[in-house]
């Protein structure tokens, strides 16, 4: 039944990092039929957290590999899933599309800006604390301790301005995008009144951004010593 697979997809999304934990009235069901279709909600269930083509996911899902490929590269422009484009490797073979899972939050949401409408906003806007509740984070938090079985020495130390500047020199691709909480507080009346495009994105995630028109590309600005 249609109904069943919209509920194996929370169930396959609340197994990612982020979670989608179920709701007393089903709330988390309603945004998912508002951005899957039952085709796409049962092909995301064959979608990991590691990239893989489209005949990879196609053998797994049961389905043509062609029928796959056309669903998995609609379902990236939608922002329902994370995509790496196809390439040319070093030794002149080409290597097709990947495709990967992408968690709810931080993913699926944002990758809506720009496709924002009234009923989707309300309903996450209903459903993030939800999301968010502190007490099941603890439960499953997206970052995990690893013991090493070491005595560590204890200090604490507030990280510079040239720290974060050392991880934007890194990259050398950016892109900037409108601001996800703040596009959905304007659609239902509670806009701030600030500038929309604060989001930055380096490296493959502005890539992202730009190839599914999530975003513009921006320049670093370089910084002179006099």
């Amino acid at each position: 039944m249609e109904s069943d697979v919209y509920q194996q997809l929370a169930h396959h999304l609340d197994q990612l990092p982020g979670g989608y934990p179920p709701t007393p009235d089903g709330l988390e069901l309603r945004i998912l039929r508002r951005l899957f279709t039952p085709e796409e909600a049962a092909l995301a269930l064959h979608l990991t957290l590691i990239p893989e083509s489209a005949a990879v996911i196609a053998r797994r899902a049961g389905l043509e590999p062609a029928s796959a490929e056309r669903m998995l590269a609609e379902m990236a422009e939608k922002g329902l899933l994370s995509d790496s484009p196809g390439r040319t490797t070093a030794d002149g073979r080409f290597r097709p599309p990947r495709y990967m899972a992408a968690q709810f939050v931080v993913g699926i949401w944002e990758y809506q800006v720009m496709r924002l409408n009234v009923e989707l906003a309300r309903d996450v806007g209903e459903y993030l604390p939800y999301l968010l509740d502190p007490d099941a984070w603890q439960k499953a938090p997206q970052l995990r301790t690893i013991p090493i079985g070491e005595s560590l020495k204890a200090s604490s130390e507030v990280a510079t301005y040239e720290s974060a500047e050392l991880m934007v020199l890194a990259h050398e691709r950016f892109a900037v995008a409108p601001c996800i909480c703040r596009e959905e507080k304007s659609l239902v009346g509670e806009g701030c009144g600030k500038p929309l495009d604060t989001c930055l994105s380096m490296g493959g995630a502005a890539d992202f951004y730009i190839r599914h028109n999530r975003g513009r590309r921006s320049a670093r600005k370089r910084r002179w010593k006099c």
